[in-house]
């Protein structure tokens, strides 16, 4: 068969991702913070961006940074714009409060947030600036922080969701060095759970590198460190319970105290010496240590919870479109034009992408709100099974862009701060088509069920399937059996030989 050209017409259907369109994007997945940063180089590359305020509403002030009815085609300016969503008691109804931003924003803006299918955005692209993509971890030291480490180490430490979520709240209360500065009382109170249980989480991570870390005291610091070494007997004990003794230089009451000879005493006060008052100065205190909630949540007087974004932490941009009228009509440099039309456009893409920005957010925190309420009023133990799919159905949008939402992003509310992830947990379905059960809950029901068994009745997998079904669990063996295996808990078969061994 011969071959030749030919021409074929083809009709398909594409997504055309623009350079703005996917920096807008990349906006959603950055922290208040990491976003205040790349806002300050836009400011630096582009002449046409000026620094909010927050007076810009007031007419007349300062000449042309002022913003009426009229006036909205020389400037718009990004502000939090629905900055506060309530949610009722009964009905958990949302009212959204317009700023005069709202006025400002064309309905272009409702493509950032809305009707684009974001998970077909490229990892590469345009920017705003020729200075290329903003690299949110180039503005973060790159030693690791004490926070971070304590953070690996619990996830692989703590398999059930509540106790990571109880870690969590801890490492947030310590100290660059290494000390944890909240009262376990406090804590328990917030998150809803019992102080023993905060505690048992605790000793987990006190094991964790560096050693003496998550200490409340200097004496708890050194007796972690001495326990590691095998080193704690009754000696040091007494020793470590007279710590201003030895500042004091007194010598022979701490003999007589430790029931030991002045050698002996020195041999002790030197294994103390070697020791580090400081764990956590190991590590560096890197900026991403510093968590800066990015959407408060607020108990209402009446019930119900109020949602509102953190506006201290939310950058404030003016366009300056007077400017770029007086530039254009002084030169006739055809290439000064292109390069001031350039920068408007840039410029007013970048306001509203961080109007559309912070709308998304809100919208996606007050449906986590809305679904894991029982967590907000009751504690740890009520959260509900919820999932991306869940709140991309519910604000209408993509599930990709639900996710970028949740990254880095951070939610302070009465029982302590989370990272939005944390509201997001497994379901394990229900007999008869009732409601789902949180993994985690189901976790919890396994380890209670195992803790409180007894010979001669130790359970099977099998038998735990039953005993979880009658509540109207409906669960898999094996599923028994992949849990059973995450928290450390072994067979049946080898807790009846160690209740043997016990008894």
């Amino acid at each position: 068969m011969a071959l030749s050209p030919k021409l074929n017409m083809k009709q398909s259907q594409s997504l055309v991702m623009t350079p703005q369109l996917q920096q807008a994007i990349k906006l959603l997945q950055l922290s208040n913070i990491e976003l205040s940063a790349f806002v300050e180089e836009q400011l630096e590359s582009n002449p046409l961006l000026e620094r909010g305020t927050g007076d810009e509403n007031r007419r007349g002030e300062e000449g042309d940074v002022s913003l009426s009815d009229d006036s909205y085609n020389d400037m718009e300016f990004s502000a939090p714009a629905a900055a506060t969503e309530t949610m009722d008691a009964p009905d958990h109804a949302m009212d959204t409060e317009a700023t005069v931003a709202d006025r400002a924003v064309s309905a272009a803006a409702a493509d950032v947030g809305g009707t684009v299918d974001w998970s077909k955005s490229s990892s590469s692209g345009g920017s705003f600036n020729s200075s290329g993509d903003y690299d949110a971890a180039a503005n973060t030291a790159a030693e690791i922080s004490l926070q971070d480490a304590l953070t690996e180490q619990l996830a692989m430490a703590a398999p059930e969701q509540n106790e990571r979520l109880i870690g969590m709240h801890l490492i947030d209360h310590v100290d660059e060095n290494g000390y944890l500065r909240a009262s376990l009382s406090d804590i328990a109170d917030r998150l809803g759970v019992s102080e023993m249980r905060v505690e048992s989480v605790l000793t987990m991570m006190q094991s964790f590198d560096p050693v003496g870390a998550m200490a409340r005291d200097l004496r708890e610091c050194l007796a972690i460190q001495l326990r590691e070494k095998g080193e704690l007997d009754e000696p040091m004990n007494i020793l470590l319970d007279n710590l201003r003794l030895i500042a004091g230089h007194d010598l022979p009451k701490l003999c007589k105290l430790c029931d030991v000879s002045r050698d002996g005493l020195m041999v002790l006060i030197d294994k103390i010496k070697a020791l580090s008052p400081k764990p956590g100065l190991a590590f560096g205190s890197s900026a991403s240590a510093v968590v800066e909630p990015d959407i408060f949540v607020r108990e209402k007087p009446n019930g119900g919870w109020a949602v509102e974004l953190n506006s201290d932490t939310l950058p404030r941009v003016l366009v300056n479109s007077r400017y770029y009228a007086e530039v254009c009509a002084l030169t006739d440099d055809e290439e000064t034009r292109t390069f001031m039309s350039e920068c408007q456009s840039n410029a007013s893409w970048l306001v509203k992408s961080l109007d559309q920005r912070a709308r998304t957010i809100l919208k996606v925190a007050s449906e986590i709100v809305k679904y894991q309420d029982g967590f907000f009023a009751y504690g740890i133990d009520h959260m509900r099974p919820l999932n991306l799919k869940q709140i991309a159905e519910a604000i209408e949008m993509h599930e990709s862009t639900v996710s970028r939402v949740t990254s880095n992003k951070y939610m302070a509310t009465p029982r302590g701060t989370f990272e939005l992830k944390y509201f997001f947990t497994a379901a394990i379905p229900s007999l008869g088509g009732g409601e789902l059960h949180s993994a985690e809950t189901v976790r919890h029901k396994i380890k209670i069920l195992i803790n409180e068994e007894a010979l001669p009745n130790v359970l099977s997998d099998d038998k735990i399937v039953d005993l979880l079904r009658a509540q109207g669990i409906d669960i898999a063996r094996r599923t028994i059996a992949k849990y059973r295996e995450s928290m450390g808990i072994q067979s049946s078969v080898e807790r009846r030989r160690q209740l043997k061994a016990a008894s």
